[in-house]
């Protein structure tokens, strides 16, 4: 089955600093409508899935809160697990190895847009 790409604007660029706070919101996939997050670091900013590796729980035990206090690693609030923020893969925890589930985003225009592939039926 084809796909067409297609931008959704998730939030504007200024709404994310640098190691600071991130932004949830929710994508629907496979018709399930799921929560998600992004976060700038280094830099650039990068997108995932909110469900841990370990437990499927989302990560941010207060909104928006997703990095450890020294803001080198996203951490689940749950039980601790550390994940790089540029990779999603887990570094510390039960569930070392495993990784976030990323998001495609990009910046443009002063936004943050999340890249989707939806199926399109032929014709």
């Amino acid at each position: 089955m084809a796909t067409l790409s297609t931008k959704t604007s998730v939030c504007a660029s200024q709404a994310l600093r640098d190691d600071g706070e991130g932004l949830r919101f929710q994508i629907t996939r496979a018709g399930q409508v799921e929560p998600a997050f992004t976060i700038r670091y280094a830099g650039r900013v990068y997108a995932y899935l909110n469900r841990c590796a370990h437990r499927g729980v989302e990560l941010d035990w207060e909104a928006g809160r997703f990095f450890n206090e020294t803001r080198q690693h996203l951490i689940c609030a749950t039980h601790g697990a550390l994940y790089d923020p540029q990779t999603g893969i887990c570094i510390h925890g039960p569930c070392r190895g495993e990784r976030l589930v990323p998001l495609v985003v990009s910046e443009a225009e002063g936004q943050v847009w999340l890249d989707e592939e939806v199926p399109v039926a032929p014709q």
